[in-house]
């Protein structure tokens, strides 16, 4: 254990855990966008309880979930310790090269993560702690009982400062998005001149299309 405890205190180590949990968390957007699409339907909510009450009780779903959960933890911890060293070696090594050399977000991926970790921690508290531990009211379909996760939905989506909110926070997950998308296939090793134009390309329409279908699910709900 003695070479995988190394790994995970160099550099080089954190880069490959940021690489890899940051995958896990686009493939969990994928997943989570899938089912708030779910709220578009008109049909008072009944697709989308059906589906929050599949992803809660589904064991291996509750599984995923944990990791999930993990996964948040050690991006954000690894983050704070690379943001650390890299501050530190720009400092020692008093690096002679301008802030242009490098794009916005790659400079910047510290704030940008750290905006999306506070807008977590309101998402969470408004629904995935209601959902768990809240008064939420009930609805029967074909004979069963779901909690009515849409109403508490439909509520947080009615207030503007919400909305308001959850744009902003999906433009600063787009822009986290435009750099750690092929920046995590960089760290693995995945890249390679043949194909780094389509990583590339993969990478920008993946940050800009999922973060506006999200934000356009509370906007559209507002506006109805």
């Amino acid at each position: 254990m003695n070479w995988f405890t190394r790994l995970l205190s160099s550099t080089l180590g954190r880069k490959l855990m940021m690489a890899l949990t940051g995958l896990f968390l686009i493939l969990f957007l994928i997943i989570h966008l899938i089912g708030n699409l779910q709220l578009l339907k008109t049909d008072g909510g009944e697709a989308f309880n059906i589906y929050a009450k599949f992803m809660t009780s589904n064991p291996i779903i509750k599984v995923v979930s944990y990791v999930n959960y993990a996964a948040i933890i050690i991006h954000v911890i690894w983050a704070i310790l690379l943001t650390r060293l890299n501050s530190k070696a720009r400092g020692a090594k008093g690096y002679a090269v301008t802030k242009n050399s490098s794009a916005w977000t790659s400079r910047n991926m510290g704030i940008l993560g750290t905006l999306i970790l506070i807008f977590l921690v309101i998402h969470l508290k408004g629904f995935w702690y209601e959902m768990h531990w809240g008064g939420i009211a009930t609805s029967v379909y074909e004979g069963k009982e779901y909690k009515d996760l849409y109403a508490v939905v439909d509520a947080a989506y009615n207030e503007v400062w919400y909305v308001a909110v959850y744009f902003i926070s999906m433009m600063v997950l787009a822009f986290h998005l435009w750099h750690g998308f092929a920046s995590a296939f960089q760290t693995l090793g995945l890249n390679h001149l043949k194909y780094n134009p389509i990583i590339r390309f993969v990478g920008r329409a993946f940050a800009i299309v999922v973060p506006a279908l999200f934000a356009l699910i509370p906007i559209w709900m507002f506006l109805r």
